[in-house]
């Protein structure tokens, strides 16, 4: 947890392009009874467009919330195949992920296109978790800082400081997504580190130290206590171990302040 501050912690469950309706459902309920009553960490479920309000009917009245994996950055229009926006909070979204490394790095998204999405989730009244991180191409040419920087730069042009309170980071360095590949607790607390002094640089301390900066990539219920544990590190956004209920849930308390 960050040194100084009270945070609250926040683990996110991407499902990614998991889950049918009715595993989407039983993967809902068994969470919620697996987990109970979190105590003072947020927990948000991000199950796959199609699935969305039926998971919200699982967790009404429970303490978790809903997200969603990506949004359109228009809110309505000819804009086939996308979801906007204030779709997404009719169907009981809080929060929203932009940025993700699948999408900026398999589908192409520039940090300019992240903007646009972080805009029209924060004017739509999504919090928002912006992720940012590298490829191991990247960390091993020593661009891992240069990397970060300008994504973050970037991707929170024109973001004003009063709406950073709503947006949490996500440092997801690539090689480590689904790869098995967990970045060490130190390269963890490094590159948070160095993303809390970005946003010191935009914003100022203040902000700085008060914005949430989550890790994800593989995170595991064998690894995630080591890495909360690191100063700075606020959370964490699970991808595959999400859909583990047991595992999950033992990442969530793993994220409880002590």
């Amino acid at each position: 947890m960050t040194e100084g501050n009270e945070l609250r912690p926040i683990v996110g469950g991407n499902w990614k392009m998991n889950t049918t309706l009715y595993e989407a459902i039983d993967l809902a309920e068994s969470i919620v009874r697996r987990l109970g009553d979190p105590g003072d960490i947020e927990v948000v479920l991000f199950p796959p467009f199609p699935n969305l309000q039926a998971v919200d009917q699982v967790i009404d009245g429970s303490a978790l919330q809903l997200g969603a994996q990506d949004l359109f950055w228009e809110d309505k229009g000819a804009y086939t195949g996308e979801v906007s926006g204030p779709m997404l909070r009719a169907v009981g979204c809080r929060w929203v992920i932009v940025g993700h490394s699948e999408r900026r790095h398999e589908l192409g998204e520039s940090s300019a296109v992240v903007n646009k999405k972080l805009h029209a989730a924060l004017r739509n009244d999504l919090q928002t978790i912006l992720a940012v991180g590298e490829t191991r191409e990247e960390r091993n040419a020593g661009r891992t800082e240069d990397v970060l920087r300008a994504q973050l730069t970037e991707s929170l042009q024109d973001v004003s400081a009063d709406a950073m309170d709503r947006i949490v980071i996500a440092y997801e360095p690539c090689w480590a997504i689904g790869t098995g590949d967990t970045a060490t607790a130190e390269q963890a607390r490094e590159a948070h580190e160095f993303v809390r002094s970005v946003l010191a640089d935009l914003y100022g301390d203040d902000i700085a130290q008060a914005t949430r900066i989550q890790y994800g990539g593989s995170v595991t219920a064998a690894n995630a206590a080591e890495l909360m544990a690191q100063e700075g590190i606020d959370g964490a956004l699970v991808g595959g171990a999400s859909l583990k209920p047991e595992e999950f849930v033992r990442i969530c308390e793993a994220a409880a302040p002590v």
